[in-house]
């Protein structure tokens, strides 16, 4: 946890419809920022609503709501794992899997992503699974060692020529209280 965050109090909690718009302005805006640095992982623009809307009504995508309502951050947590990368031999259904984990420029640097990824560890932990699994861009090396020094253990690089994403990490998971203290409060969503 960083305790140099500048922020206030902030809450994360299920998205729900209304929630769209802001969703996919900061997902567009992180798309936008990844582009200018030569990293193409997502689409430029960002992704359509037809790509979101499942993640809401399915309720496994999460995002940390400031305090007048804008959208600081969001996290996908589910066990849908692609199966272009992860095959029968890693128990897909051993994990949850982290997808859409973008932090607002104006909060980046502030431990956001480290306490969302420490409670996705929590709730994978909470619900009986092994594994924190995420796949990220094959070009990004940045990113790849973000993920290592937060834990994860590179797995294995899946190289499609249609696929930006491809590099497989993992962490164990993990039951450790106050991930998240001092940065957000939960909406009773541990057991997500």
């Amino acid at each position: 946890m960083h305790s140099n965050t500048l922020l206030p109090p902030l809450t994360l909690r299920r998205a729900v419809p209304d929630d769209l718009p802001g969703v996919l302005t900061l997902l567009a805006d992180t798309a936008e920022w990844l582009h200018l640095r030569g990293v193409r992982q997502w689409p430029r623009g960002g992704f359509g609503p037809e790509r979101i809307v499942p993640l809401i009504e399915e309720q496994v995508l999460y995002l940390l709501e400031g305090r007048f309502g804008e959208t600081v951050a969001t996290i996908a947590l589910d066990g849908h794992a692609d199966a272009e990368f992860w095959t029968q031999a890693d128990r897909p259904d051993a994990a949850l899997y982290v997808h859409k984990l973008a932090v607002s420029r104006a909060a980046a640097g502030t431990g956001l992503g480290d306490a969302l990824l420490d409670w996705a560890g929590v709730v994978v932990a909470a619900s009986g699974l092994d594994w924190l699994r995420l796949d990220c861009s094959k070009d990004n090396p940045r990113l790849q060692q973000y993920y290592r020094r937060r834990g994860f253990r590179h797995l294995r690089t899946v190289d499609l020529p249609h696929r930006a994403s491809g590099a497989l990490f993992q962490r164990p998971a993990e039951l450790r209280a106050g991930v998240a203290e001092g940065l957000f409060r939960t909406m009773d969503l541990v057991n997500a």
